[in-house]
């Protein structure tokens, strides 16, 4: 199961060449997950996982250059590619326009942990927060 969310494009995104700016598009990935970690998650009953989630690491691949339909949102793909007892990482592909037959513009990989913020430090991830993530983003 693939997790589509669609993240409309600000116009201070773009760069003088129309392209989202590198640092958007992260910014991009970003929007695109909390439906999921927080939204989803909250609406599963889970409280602890929006408290907390910090990004450990982030690697990006330009395919093309993500060049937005004017006022229509990018199309972001979000799959479970691996999950450990306290880290989650996430696939993405974004593409140019909000359909599954929009070009690919971007692949990217995030690896997530929760983290407990009153104790200031990463923690594993409950059975709940597990099951949900594999119910919700298991990649087919």
């Amino acid at each position: 199961m693939t997790f589509v969310s669609h993240v409309q494009p600000r116009w201070s995104d773009m760069d003088v060449f129309g392209h989202v700016n590198h640092a958007n598009v992260v910014t991009l990935l970003e929007e695109a997950r909390v439906p999921v970690l927080f939204g989803e998650a909250v609406a599963a009953g889970l409280t602890d996982l929006p408290k907390g989630i910090v990004v450990v690491k982030l690697g990006v691949q330009y395919r093309a250059p993500l060049v937005p339909k004017p006022g229509r949102p990018v199309r972001v793909e979000i799959t479970l590619t691996e999950l450990k007892a306290a880290t989650v990482t996430l696939g993405y592909v974004v593409r140019s326009g909000p359909d599954a037959a929009d070009p690919v513009a971007v692949t990217a990989e995030t690896v997530l942990a929760p983290y407990n913020t009153a104790a200031q430090r990463p923690r594993r991830l409950s059975d709940e927060e597990s099951e949900f993530l594999k119910r919700v983003l298991a990649d087919a």
